[in-house]
């Protein structure tokens, strides 16, 4: 007799073994050893996704992931599951504008450094506040940016086979931060040609020069960018303290009780949810997105 399952919810099953997949280089613990991947990650847990994130990192370690990709706007990657075939993982995300990039590049073009730790493999923190400052966060801010398809039958998202795509991202991240940028829309030839470019421009007139050269358009749609002159005086002293950094990352205080599942009913249950989500929002000292936290809390656990 065939057994029903309800949805978003199947057996536990094994995979397949897959000979030379692609795996996770670290063994335990945290995957992601640079701060732009491990920022990545934290986005996609503060989206609430960290309960089923985590169930990707053993077939991100065993090698299920067979294929992946990094295409501008989209990722594909193919993982074997406990089927014959293995499954079709994509994720998109919306590639950058033209106007965005040509802000972002014109920012970019005035800071040596940022540029420098570019192209050393690093990607700057500076980077992030410029993407920032040009309307356009480098990392997604909620998960309605991200689409994410598997071709599995597991209703839940994300599926194993998408947890263990996004980790092997992160990693792919680690070793070519260009990646990051790659999946916004510019590849590292083309952006650091526009950077030449504009640089270039600068080096020899003080100013953004137009003509006909995609990369010139660009500031030209922007206006005229007059560069400042260096302050020379200034050679042999130290250098201006840089102001403090706030932290980049700004969660609801609740986000680990979202996380959670709802505890069983001998412990508060649904209750206990909205108390921890009140408490967790008093202790912060901030106001939550609507104006009664428990109810939130309580429309959350129910949804669960």
């Amino acid at each position: 007799m065939a057994q029903r399952f309800d949805r978003g919810w199947y057996p536990p099953t094994k995979p397949r073994r897959v000979d030379g997949g692609l795996k996770a280089k670290t063994a335990r613990g945290e995957i992601g050893a640079s701060w732009w991947s491990r920022r990545f990650l934290d986005v996609l847990e503060s989206f609430a996704m960290g309960a089923r994130l985590t169930r990707g990192k053993a077939y991100a370690r065993k090698g299920q992931v067979i294929s992946l990709e990094i295409r501008p706007g989209e990722i594909q990657a193919s993982v074997q599951g406990s089927r014959a075939r293995p499954y079709q993982v994509m994720i998109t995300l919306p590639v950058f504008s033209e106007l965005v990039w040509a802000k972002a590049e014109i920012a970019l073009s005035e800071q040596a450094l940022p540029t420098a730790k570019l192209l050393a493999g690093e990607v700057p923190p500076e980077l992030e506040e410029i993407f920032t400052g040009a309307g356009a966060p480098l990392f997604p801010t909620t998960a309605g940016e991200l689409s994410q398809t598997c071709s599995c039958p597991d209703w839940g998202v994300p599926c194993k086979h998408l947890a263990a795509t996004f980790y092997l991202l992160a990693e792919a991240f680690d070793d070519d931060p260009f990646l990051v940028l790659r999946w916004r829309g510019r590849d590292r030839d083309e952006l650091l040609g526009r950077l030449r470019a504009l640089r270039g421009d600068l080096g020899s007139t003080g100013t953004v020069a137009v003509d006909s050269t995609p990369v010139v358009g660009a500031a030209m749609a922007l206006g005229d960018v007059t560069w400042p002159e260096p302050d020379v005086t200034r050679f042999w002293q130290p250098p201006t303290p840089l102001p403090i950094r706030p932290p980049s990352l700004t969660v609801d205080p609740d986000v680990i009780v979202r996380q959670l599942p709802v505890p069983p009913a001998a412990i508060g249950g649904p209750t206990l949810v909205e108390t921890l989500t009140a408490s967790y929002w008093r202790f912060s000292g901030r106001e939550p997105a609507s104006s009664d936290a428990g109810s939130n809390a309580g429309s959350n656990a129910r949804s669960r």
